[in-house]
């Protein structure tokens, strides 16, 4: 008999068993909150200083940035270039000097700006990245440790055929990530592509 009773989206039936509401959306929402637990930590971690530099660099990476700017600029210019027509004394005429320096300041508080808001998103992903090769790592060892049981449990039941497996046998085996990078550095990975060397056994053609 069908459920009659209207459930709220995401909720479990009453006739559902215990382990149905460990579901694939169960464990989505999980990891969701993990990264949000994370960003949340992470921006309580930023002071107060580097959140109003990280807001001017927001506002500095907009395109209306640059279109006030440029507006300011061809004022400035048009005022200056067109005062003795009107009657009126240029506060800076050409060659512009005072334009030219207040652009060279903005100019170094805009590098300066950008620079140390790079500089955080830099160690965010530097943090990122460890956090994924961490993962990564357990997540290969725990797939060793299971073709490892797999295996165990495939010899020693008695109704299974045993066999040697060489590829089973090599997956059992941790990865070595020193013996990986080095692999990686001997094949050129890790420079440009005009500077690669030749992967050993493949000899260019």
């Amino acid at each position: 008999m069908a459920d009659s009773v209207q459930r709220k989206p995401g909720e479990a039936p009453a006739n559902a068993q215990p382990g149905d509401a460990d579901s694939l959306s169960g464990h989505i929402d999980q990891n969701i909150e993990s990264v949000v637990a994370l960003q949340r930590r992470e921006r309580e971690t930023v002071s107060l200083s580097q959140r109003s530099v990280e807001r001017l660099s927001r506002f500095i990476g907009r395109p209306m940035y640059l279109v006030s700017l440029l507006g300011m600029v061809a004022a400035w210019v048009a005022y200056n270039s067109t005062a003795a027509l009107w009657g009126q004394r240029p506060f800076d005429a050409p060659p512009f000097e005072m334009l030219d320096g207040i652009m060279s300041l903005v100019a170094l508080i805009t590098t300066t700006i950008v620079l140390i808001a790079q500089n955080r998103q830099a160690r965010l992903e530097q943090q990122h990245t460890h956090l994924a090769l961490q993962v990564n790592l357990l997540t290969e060892q725990k797939v060793t440790k299971l073709i490892r049981l797999i295996e165990e449990l495939r010899r020693d039941l008695p109704m299974v055929k045993d066999r040697h497996d060489a590829q089973a046998t090599a997956l059992q085996e941790r990865a070595d990530t020193a013996q990986v990078v080095s692999a990686i550095e001997e094949v050129g990975l890790t420079r440009g592509l005009e500077k690669s060397k030749p992967v050993k056994g493949n000899p260019p053609k």
